[in-house]
C-alpha cells in the first residue's frame, strides 16, 4: 500500500459487516490514507482486523476472568484466552506488516473509531 499523498485511493470497498465498529473504524482510516493496490491487499486488511476483533475479545474475557484458571484439581492455569490473545495479536501485526504500509517516520497516525 502506498500513501495517498502519492496518489489518490479509487473508491475502496465498505469494510465486511462481520467487524466490530472500531474495527470499521479502522478500516476506514487505513483506506482514506493509503492506497490498496489489490484484492489481495483487502483480504490481508481484513484478516488484520478480523484479527484485531478477536484480540479484543480475549481482552475482555480476561479483564472479566483474569490471566489464570484453576484447573479440575484446583492448580492454577493459563487461561486458554491467553493463546487466543497472543495469536490474533501475531496474525494482526503480520498481516498488517504484509500490507506494506508506506509510514513517513515522526507522522501521527489517528487512532481507532
Amino acid at each position: 500500500m502506498k500513501n495517498s499523498n502519492a496518489m489518490k485511493n479509487p473508491k475502496p470497498p465498505k469494510p465486511p459487516a462481520s467487524l466490530s465498529d472500531e474495527a470499521k473504524g479502522w478500516w476506514k482510516q487505513i483506506t482514506e490514507v493509503f492506497v490498496v493496490d489489490d484484492p489481495a491487499g483487502y483480504l490481508l486488511l481484513g484478516t488484520a482486523l478480523e484479527s484485531f476483533d478477536d484480540m479484543r475479545k480475549a481482552q475482555a474475557v480476561l479483564e472479566k476472568e483474569g490471566m489464570t484458571i484453576k484447573d479440575r484439581w484446583g492448580q492454577q492455569r493459563q487461561h486458554p484466552a491467553t493463546l487466543v490473545l497472543r495469536d490474533s495479536r501475531n496474525l494482526m501485526l503480520r498481516s498488517l506488516k504484509a500490507l506494506n504500509l508506506d509510514i513517513v517516520p515522526g507522522a501521527p497516525l489517528k487512532g481507532g473509531k
